[in-house]
């Protein structure tokens, strides 16, 4: 017997004893011990006679009862909300398998969505062989992003897409009729409990539906226009639980925002986000403060972001079911019967929950009566201040926009307005004008709610006020059409990103906040709020952290919450003295005589498939920074435009992030940058560019798992080493990495992302600070050995360091030029 399996099974047999007497001051039977403690040891359990599993008095105590029945053995597997939504979306799973988080899948959505990028996904689509759409029903197009351009260009390409959606039968939206990730929500396609996709990377949104929405990339929709399906691995679960109730004055924009800010070191990446709370936190966030929050879950770094399938979001559906009822159909809806009080019933008898005892990765709680209104920036969504830090700076603005499918529905418009009208009591009771100096621009969302507002009059105060109009697009939010940043201005936006350039210059400075805040600050000319927030007496600060935050001073609990809570604290506990005593363990065994270190076992061998290299190397180029976004790789003013040469796209690649890149990187070189590399948008560009400029590989400590897929779909080779980023970081910026993402202050003079850590303490000898540098060391990525082997410099040390084994199927796609041609060549093979 392995020492591993010797300790696990005494651990298992005696925990029980260790343990008895706490559980017992707890009220809590030897069954929930016994099962789940003993479970993951099921082989060492006694076949013996069964004891009595809750002492007599425990049973018949009604509230004791029902906490015991839940623990009571199922056919199931626990799941969570996340896990139960994939599972009725997988195709050709195991009979009697139940999906959990790290599962590859392959999918097929109930709607899948793309908007100004359908030509490129039609020409991949007809590329590799497709002609007509699998399923029709599931495919919606509409047009949204660049709306503004009248250029012959963009309209030929408008009405591209327009013929080919109809002459394929599938449904679509024109220019005008709003965003698509709005029309999404409010025509009924993405449906509570289902999963949608779209090839945009705000598909978050739909979560705050209950929807599980999450992004694909462009090559992605192609093989499910052709197929119906696509792959997809489970990320790891994070449930994020609300606690208190939001203020007067906090809106849902806030609560991401901070969120954002307060857990801004990475703790979400690459998750699933489940959002859960008590009915009276729950009830306290609309639908539409839902929608800001999933929204900017993206932003947050995670795939998903899951409200619950509750009575609020109960309460509005019945609300839409009725409309429906009783309107004639809306102007531009295609959909709208999807609301009906039938398909209601069904939803709600046969509503989707996470069930009790379902594994989640991570737990983090946020008080929501300790918020204030909190701004985001300038140029990064991780820079998170209260209000009235800024307020008290003076921060005159340039411009302020109230656009995006974040915070453009007519209760935002409403809120946004009804700051001009209260001011408007101390102005003899007209509308007051906004600030000198200062340009308002605003887009509803969709025609829809546009029109919504202007019945309600809001959409007149705002124009009343000097507001600009811009058609139900994304415009500004994306950098496209009218009101962008110059250089030196300062803007504040209701929008979903900030990143530096995104909205204009890369000499300019983006804030994000609220639209009563927008408005406000549109009013007085400066960062600004409208008042109405009032901060509690006694209050020490924003109440957040990991776990669940249900137990906090002060509060009152059940005595059938204080049971639940203790015994997940326990069985908390337990995992985490397993997974410390695998870790003594694997240690101990490395140290026996004759055992081998595996970690550096070079024994084992990656096949490597004919036309993939063995070996890959270069000279580093070091970009000194996180969270490199896909706005800093690839600048979005190109994203849509679909004859970029490949030279211009290597001209402009990362120009957003370091225009001195252009110059510095050369062909052949091995990109290193820092964590979450290539965060942001679905963009398949950010990784074309970066093969267009003829770097085969890139080096990070993490990489945003959007960019991921897109390197791989694209033939773009990817390797995390997070100790490669350490060592260049102590060698040529002092800069210790200790985990990912690291605090961020203001550069001087914005010169540089704020997505990116401060510059540190020199190294030895000093070294200037440089966003791109020439390193002079050389890689070598050994793909058969899954290893690379770094010399840093010429008379430095030589270090090598084990890396993830880079799977045959995986090299067959990058190896065959990428998905889109692999998808080809399979359909050439079966014909």
């Amino acid at each position: 017997m392995s020492l591993r399996l010797s300790c696990h099974r005494s651990l298992a047999l005696r925990g029980p004893n260790l343990l008895t007497r706490q559980i017992v001051r707890h009220s809590q039977r030897k069954h929930v011990l016994l099962s789940s403690y003993l479970k993951p040891c099921r082989t060492f359990a006694s076949n013996g006679p069964r004891r009595q599993d809750a002492f007599h008095a425990q049973l018949e105590d009604p509230s004791s009862a029902a906490i015991l029945s839940s623990f009571e053995s199922s056919p199931t597997v626990p799941q969570t909300l996340t896990e139960k939504i994939v599972q009725r979306h997988s195709v050709g799973l195991p009979k009697n398998k139940f999906v959990k988080s790290g599962d590859y899948v392959t999918l097929s959505p109930y709607k899948c969505m793309t908007h100004d990028n359908s030509w490129p996904v039609a020409t991949k689509f007809l590329s590799i062989g497709a002609s007509e759409i699998n399923n029709k029903e599931q495919i919606v197009m509409t047009l949204d992003h660049d709306v503004q351009n009248k250029s012959e260009k963009n309209l030929t390409k408008y009405r591209q897409i327009e013929e080919f959606a109809k002459n394929q039968g599938v449904v679509f939206y024109p220019a005008g009729r709003g965003i698509g990730h709005q029309i999404m929500v409010e025509e009924g396609y993405a449906w509570p409990g289902t999963l949608a996709v779209a090839s945009d990377s705000h598909s978050n949104m739909y979560g705050g539906v209950g929807c599980l929405g999450t992004p694909v990339v462009r090559t992605d929709a192609a093989s499910i226009w052709a197929t119906s399906k696509t792959w997809w691995q489970i990320p790891p679960i994070c449930k994020v639980t609300f606690t208190g109730t939001l203020p007067k004055g906090v809106t849902g924009k806030d609560v991401i925002v901070a969120l954002c800010g307060l857990f801004g070191n990475d703790q979400v990446l690459n998750h699933a986000i489940e959002f859960a709370g008590s009915e009276e936190s729950m009830k306290s966030l609309a639908v539409d403060d839902r929608l800001a929050i999933a929204n900017m879950t993206t932003e947050w770094g995670a795939l998903t972001g899951l409200f619950p399938i509750d009575e609020t979001l109960q309460r509005w559906l019945r609300y839409k079911a009725t409309e429906a009822a009783m309107c004639n159909k809306s102007p531009g809806s295609q959909n709208q019967s999807a609301f009906n009080h039938k398909r209601l019933d069904d939803l709600f008898e046969n509503q989707l929950t996470a069930d009790r005892g379902a594994k989640y990765a991570k737990h983090l709680h946020l008080n929501l009566s300790t918020l204030s209104p909190y701004v985001s920036g300038p140029n990064s969504v991780k820079v998170a201040t209260p209000l009235q830090d800024l307020a008290n700076q003076n921060i005159k603005i340039d411009k302020a926009y109230l656009v995006s499918c974040t915070n453009s529905r007519a209760s935002d418009l409403a809120a946004a307005a009804k700051v001009f009208k209260d001011a408007a009591g101390s102005n003899g009771g007209e509308i007051p004008k906004i600030a000198d100096g200062v340009e308002f621009f605003i887009a509803a969302a969709s025609a829809p709610e546009q029109a919504t507002a202007e019945n309600a009059g809001d959409w007149q105060a705002l124009l009343e006020a000097g507001a600009q109009p811009l058609p139900a697009g994304c415009g500004p939010c994306i950098g496209l059409g009218t009101g962008l940043l110059e250089p030196g201005e300062v803007g504040i936006s209701a929008s979903n990103r900030n990143f530096k350039g995104r909205m204009g210059s890369t000499d300019a400075k983006a804030y994000l906040a609220s639209p009563e805040v927008v408005a406000a600050s549109a009013l007085h000319g400066k960062i600004a709020g409208p008042g109405t927030y009032q901060q509690p007496e006694g209050w020490s600060g924003v109440i957040r952290g990991e776990g669940d935050g249900l137990i906090e001073e002060g509060s009152e609990i059940t005595r059938e919450e204080a049971l639940k809570k203790v015994i997940a604290t326990r069985e908390q506990a337990f995992e985490k003295i397993i997974a410390q005593l695998d870790g003594m363990v694997e240690e101990a065994e490395k140290n026996i005589p004759g055992s081998e270190d595996t970690s550096q076992n070079n024994d084992h061998l990656t096949d490597v498939l004919p036309g993939f290299p063995e070996r890959v190397e270069g000279e580093i180029v070091f970009c000194d920074a996180d969270n490199i976004n896909t706005d800093g790789i690839y600048p979005g003013k190109y994203t849509y435009q679909d004859d970029v040469t490949t030279e211009k796209m290597a001209e402009v690649c990362m120009s957003n992030y370091d225009k001195a890149f252009a110059t510095t990187a050369r062909e052949g070189d091995i990109l290193v940058a820092g964590f979450n590399f290539g965060c942001g948008s679905s963009r398949e560009q950010a990784a074309t560019a970066i093969l267009a400029k003829k770097i085969p590989l890139v080096i990070a400590g993490s990489f945003g798992n959007i960019f991921s897929r897109n390197s791989i779909n694209n033939a773009l080779m990817g390797v995390e080493v997070p100790r490669l980023v350490q060592r260049l970081r102590e060698t040529f910026s002092g800069l210790k990495t200790e985990g990912s993402q690291q605090d961020i202050t203001e550069p001087s003079q914005n010169s540089q992302s704020l997505d990116s850590p401060p510059p540190a303490s020199q190294a030895t000898p000093p070294q200037e600070k440089l966003l791109t540098r020439r390193t002079g060391w050389k890689l070598v990525w050994d793909v058969r050995r899954s290893k690379v082997d770094v010399q840093e410099g010429e008379n430095g040390p030589k270090w090598s360091q084990k890396v993830g084994e880079l799977p045959p199927n995986v090299q067959e796609i990058i190896a065959t030029g990428g998905l889109e041609k692999w998808v080809k060549e399979q359909i050439g093979r079966s014909t």
